[in-house]
């Protein structure tokens, strides 16, 4: 290979480029690198306030979470302290909160009614495992290339279900066995209809309005617990015939409980290992987009597999004490910051004011109406859904419209599982087809000076300067990531022209990525040529594609195939071998 032929590469970093962080480091929990940069009592003063803030928020959700899941409330506070504790001080994001979240309700459901709640638990930990596993291997970037359609439409899909789930305690609707499926419960429900409780749904009304209010008169109040709380007070005052937690639950546990294992055997970790991926899968896209979310607001920014691994190490432990799956809360991690969180300490002292509840109050959660849950439920399920986005992504290209419909729809009447995996590929084959429709093989290509002006289109009167070309020669272009869904589309050059060239000059300036069936397509391309009789020069490869040929084998042999630097360079290789091999030779 000559001077002009070099190809051009990134400059490799060393081993001791303080850019590229040794390995370890990477899993270094925020929690340390805050506390070796200094942490003052001011800080913990902020952190205090902001972690005791985040509780009062935190402490109705957790319970409401945890009931509509279908298990008893003090698990949704177990799973606040626990996971929350440990998520704040093992993971890579400053201000994130960690807990029972609404993305969770529909899987913990199904996994309680199909393999009981010792199955959750089993699962709950072998997601855990699968989230450390992932932050250890660096999955954490590939997570954030989930398409937004299909995230919008599955949390869409869920809020619609987490709302048809309240609507029997929204009503007081006497129900004995809910169905778990949307439309047989839409059905059940409608059924017993006579059954409403006036009452119930003055409590669980009651609960939005103030909620709403709130939010538009005293957005810094913790509307939440003002809205359960009262509507605890009216319930008790007025002696109102409601269900409350107490006489559906029984009085909640002042302490958390001991350790214990879930029985684990090699069938059960095969029946529950679509659920632990689902969980994984649900964990991991939520806690880095509300790590996202508040490196936003706060001009931080989170180290995902860091968060990952802390994320995995919280689904672990959380279960051995009886708690649910668990995750990052965009809107306890957002009212984090506007409390003015300075650390992950905060997120720690959140944690701590809720078990000191737990320890001390536990029984005045008795009195909650379970009508008043389900009212603060209807304002996460209208949280989760993000209107806005919808009425956004609706005005979108047709295909990412597809996507959110789809997704949206098999969420709802079908199987979750079923439809983030039809979500995402169909968002990937849409967007394939769509790379390979921008992908171009053309002729009539301008003979220009240089390859600058590689990237401007072909203008009027390419045919008279085709008929400079040398006789034998012929010219084409690709254009665009030359991937194994545009890869069909070189095989079809030859077949267009009539009788094969001597010369065929293959341009590839604006080929920016070359898959393996790309580069087989042009191996394929180029044996076929070669058995026509045809030399063949690959004129401005970029370093990607030249290292993808290069490792296949393509490049690096002069048997193989020829390929210049720029196209001019390319059109005298071709004027010279047009010149040594006599027409007709070989």
């Amino acid at each position: 290979m000559n001077s002009n032929e070099r190809l051009t590469t990134a400059p490799s970093r060393s081993a001791t480029d303080p850019a590229e962080p040794s390995y370890w480091r990477l899993f270094v929990p925020k929690l340390a690198i805050i506390l070796r940069r200094g942490y003052s009592f001011a800080d913990f003063r902020a952190d205090t306030l902001a972690g005791l803030t985040v509780a009062i928020v935190a402490l109705p959700l957790a319970m409401a979470l945890a009931i509509a899941s279908g298990t008893t409330p003090d698990k949704g506070l177990v799973t606040a302290i626990v996971a929350g504790f440990l998520i704040s001080a093992l993971g890579g994001s400053r201000f994130q909160i960690g807990g029972p979240t609404g993305a969770f309700i529909v899987v913990v459901f199904g996994v309680i009614q199909a393999h009981g709640f010792d199955g959750l638990l089993l699962a709950t930990i072998m997601a855990g495992v699968m989230l450390v596993a992932a932050g250890l291997l660096r999955l954490g970037d590939l997570l954030k290339y989930i398409p937004g359609p299909v995230v919008t439409g599955f949390t869409a899909g869920i809020a619609v279900i987490i709302l048809a789930s309240q609507l029997k305690n929204l009503a007081g609707l006497t129900l004995e066995r809910e169905p778990a499926d949307f439309v047989a419960k839409v059905q059940a429900l409608w059924q017993v209809r006579e059954t409403v409780n006036w009452a119930a749904v003055t409590v669980a009304a009651g609960t939005i309005a103030v909620i709403l209010i709130g939010r538009r008169f005293a957005p810094r109040a913790p509307g939440f617990l003002v809205a359960v709380v009262l509507a605890a007070l009216v319930s008790y005052a007025f002696a109102l015939p409601v269900d409350t937690i107490a006489s559906r639950f029984g009085t909640l546990p002042s302490s958390l409980p001991p350790i214990a294992f879930p029985a684990i055997s090699l069938q059960r970790l095969h029946d529950l290992m679509p659920s632990a991926l689902l969980i994984a899968f649900l964990a991991g896209i939520e806690a880095l987009l509300s790590a996202v979310v508040a490196d936003g607001m706060a001009g931080t920014r989170h180290r995902s597999n860091a968060e990952l691994v802390g994320q995995g190490i919280a689904n672990i432990v959380s279960p051995l004490f009886g708690g649910l799956c668990a995750t990052g809360a965009i809107a306890r991690t957002a009212t984090n910051i506007r409390a003015g969180a300075r650390s992950p300490v905060a997120g720690i002292m959140h944690a701590v004011f809720l078990l000191a509840f737990m320890l001390w109050a536990a029984p005045l959660a008795g009195y909650v109406p379970l009508a008043a849950l389900a009212g603060v439920l209807v304002i996460v399920a209208w949280n989760m859904a993000e209107p806005h986005r919808l009425r956004h992504l609706m005005r979108a290209p047709r295909d990412d419209r597809l996507a959110l419909l789809l997704t949206f729809g098999l969420t709802v009447l079908l199987d979750l599982t079923v439809a983030i995996a039809v979500g995402v590929l169909l968002a990937t084959l849409l967007f394939m087809h769509r790379m390979a429709n921008i992908v171009e093989v053309q002729s009539h290509a301008a003979l220009v000076e240089g390859d600058a002006d590689d990237f401007a289109r072909p203008a009027d009167g390419l045919d008279e300067q085709r008929a400079d070309l040398p006789p034998g020669v012929e010219v084409y272009a690709i254009r665009g990531p030359f991937f194994f869904g545009a890869a069909g589309r070189l095989g079809a050059v030859l077949d267009r022209i009539a009788r094969p060239p001597r010369v065929f000059i293959l341009r590839m300036r604006q080929v920016p990525f070359a898959d393996a069936s790309g580069a087989a397509a042009l191996t394929e391309f180029i044996a076929r040529c070669r058995r026509s009789g045809t030399e063949v020069i690959l004129s401005g490869l970029q370093p990607q594609p030249a290292e993808v040929l290069r490792r296949l084998g393509l490049l690096g042999a002069a048997k193989h195939v020829r390929h210049t630097k720029n196209y001019d360079e390319a059109l005298s290789v071709a004027r010279s071998l047009i010149a040594s091999v006599p027409a007709g030779g070989k």
